[in-house]
């Protein structure tokens, strides 16, 4: 296991809960039933004349679920084979799902049966039905997919028991994974490092094999495929119930966007990102001085890259002062996060793999919603895992600014908005670490680590989505095998990649698609796509707004839910809605890039 000054950067819950069975925690479980009841026996058949003192107390309740959700979920991430945690979580989350079921069900419906009249009238008059309209709107605007209130009343409180339940097999799963490489065994998280960073070609693919390799030996494949079969074949069910176009249209409502405008997102990604990744890749093979790349050398560095690992002081000290190179106002909310202890970082032996940030509206003094964000890695001291913690503190620092503004119903942005923070975030690192380059090879090692990324950000995500696609269409005329699920993985990544020889050798690749989690959520991916190009259009005309565009942006993050896309650009003059909008990103981020890599290249003469 791997092991770096960050292995004491552990979360803080204690301001919440002492432990599973701190008296508390069932106290304000018990609290949330109380509020829930309630809120049904005060405000069921009123919401005519008091729409906005239920929007008020929903807000509480919300927050003190909040707040017990927080606890067990983020330690049960952290300390996936901890039983008595599960059982408490397991408690927990069936019980608040049958008060939400059997209390709260009404309140959308009866939102959605209030007359045009008395809605114009409610926010004429209402102050709290006025800062809640983006929410209210929303609700009414999508009354259509709602089924009857028994239906959904009987769906809630089977939501423990379904998708999530799902979720959290398949985390432990992952968690419990271990591989043995070089006469130990060790984390899947070690094994991407070592594909990472590690500049032997042979190594490289040896960790490569044992990835794919392990996760057949381990049976991962047969219990993914188990639920995704059951994920998938239950969504295209309550789809058509519902009334949904396809099997993409409820995500997009969610993201408050327009299937034209996904579908431009999907075209540009692979008539424009796709090319230039070849170049990429062609680029990639030269320095590394082979004909053809492997899998294994898909994220390898260059020999000019330096692959020591950075010290955690170090490498947050970078990331903070990035930050202040843009925004003070940024930089001192990721010093209170870090002070207040939300940051989890080393990898451990009951963790979950990869990275997130979690963010709550708790109650606070005031009564207005207090801000927690919490950010968990699986740090090993690459400087990848700090271009990781930059994205998650993006993620963070939008959390601490949309919470307080929007409270706790409308704080939370869509997917395809949620990674504008955190891929700014990145941006800002990348040009302050630019800037400080003394050498020629430094850049370039800089420019082909960000290309990398963003192919992995927007053609890989955008690959995924295709999959995803292929794989609901084809689950809805039976189940599943996971031969017929890993025949659509090799033929999408020969789309997005080329035919095999072409670009890649395709060694070590067929089990691959059975660890990505994300495909549990579907059609979560290609909001990683969206983000970026997304904030790649936005960040390439920042400087035509000069000193008022730090406040700009603030503001666009304090907006949290409340705005859809083109709300969001309109005050910089972007739409989102124009095909050439996601075309623009990729060429004034990707395309200069590359362009930059292939002169610096020439100027070295692919000399290390």
């Amino acid at each position: 296991m791997a092991v770096t000054d960050a292995e004491n950067v552990r979360w803080n819950l204690s301001d919440l809960y002492q432990s599973e069975n701190d008296p508390q925690l069932e106290k304000d479980v018990q609290s949330v039933l109380r509020q829930a009841a309630d809120f049904a026996e005060n405000y069921r058949g009123q919401l005519q004349a008091k729409l906005g003192e239920a929007l008020q107390s929903l807000c509480l309740l919300e927050q003190l679920q909040n707040k017990i959700y927080a606890y067990v979920m983020l330690r049960s991430q952290v300390e996936t084979g901890n039983e008595p945690l599960k059982k408490v979580m397991s408690s927990v989350q069936e019980r608040l799902a049958q008060a939400w079921g059997t209390h709260l069900v009404f309140f959308e419906h009866e939102i959605t049966q209030l007359s045009e009249n008395d809605y114009k009238n409610l926010l004429q008059t209402d102050e709290v039905v006025q800062h809640h309209q983006p929410f209210l709107d929303h609700v009414r605007q999508n009354a259509q997919y709602l089924l009857s209130e028994e239906v959904e009343s009987a769906l809630a409180k089977r939501n423990p028991f379904g998708v999530s339940e799902w979720k959290d097999f398949m985390d432990e799963r992952e968690a419990e994974l271990f591989f043995e490489f070089e006469g130990r065994p060790i984390k899947m998280e070690e094994l991407f490092s070592i594909v990472g960073r590690e500049h032997d070609h042979t190594r490289r693919r040896q960790a490569s094999a044992c990835l794919n390799d392990g996760l057949k030996a381990q049976k991962h494949d047969k219990f993914m495929a188990r639920a995704l079969n059951a994920v998938v074949g239950k969504k295209a069910l309550e789809d058509a119930e519902r009334g949904y176009e396809d099997s993409m249209h409820s995500r997009n409502l969610d993201n408050k966007v327009d299937a034209a405008t996904v579908q431009a997102l999907h075209d540009a990604v692979e008539n424009v990102a796709k090319p230039l990744s070849v170049r990429y890749y062609q680029l990639k093979a030269k320095w590394l001085g082979l004909e053809k790349l492997e899998w294994a050398d898909r994220n390898a560095p260059l020999p000019i890259t330096n692959t020591s690992t950075m010290p955690w002081v170090e490498g947050v000290g970078a990331v903070k002062e990035a930050f202040s190179s843009f925004s003070p106002t940024l930089r001192q909310f990721v010093d209170d996060i870090e002070a207040k202890g939300w940051i989890d970082a080393p990898v451990s032996k009951e963790k979950r793999s990869g990275a997130f940030c979690a963010g709550f509206a708790m109650s606070g003094e005031s009564g207005q919603a207090e801000p927690r964000a919490y950010v968990m890695l699986n740090h090993t001291g690459t400087a990848r895992d700090f271009a990781t913690l930059a994205h998650e503190l993006g993620h963070a620092v939008h959390d601490m600014l949309a919470i307080p503004a929007q409270n706790s119903l409308m704080w939370s942005p869509p997917l395809a908005y949620a990674e504008t923070a955190s891929i700014f975030a990145e941006m800002v690192t990348f040009e302050h670490l630019m800037k400080k380059c003394e050498s020629d090879k430094e850049k370039l090692s800089l420019y082909m680590e960000k290309c990398n990324d963003h192919i992995n950000t927007v053609v890989r995500q955008i690959s995924f989505s295709y999959f995803e696609q292929a794989m609901h269409a084809k689950r809805k005329m039976g189940k599943l095998t996971t031969e017929e699920i890993t025949e659509m993985w090799m033929d999408i990544n020969q789309r997005f990649y080329g035919e095999d020889g072409e670009v890649f050798i395709y060694k070590d690749v067929d089990n691959l698609w059975c660890y990505i989690s994300h495909f549990l959520s579907p059609f979560y991916v290609y909001a990683y796509a969206f983000g970026e190009l997304f904030t790649q259009s936005l960040y390439a005309v920042k400087d035509q707004f000069g000193d008022d565009f730090e406040e700009m942006y603030l503001d666009l993050l304090r907006a949290g839910g409340t705005k859809n896309a083109v709300e969001l650009m309109k005050p910089f003059g972007l739409d989102p809605t124009d095909p050439t909008f996601w075309e623009r990103g990729i060429q004034a981020s990707f395309g200069v890039w590359l362009d930059e890599a292939e002169k610096l290249s020439e100027k070295l003469n692919y000399q290390a």
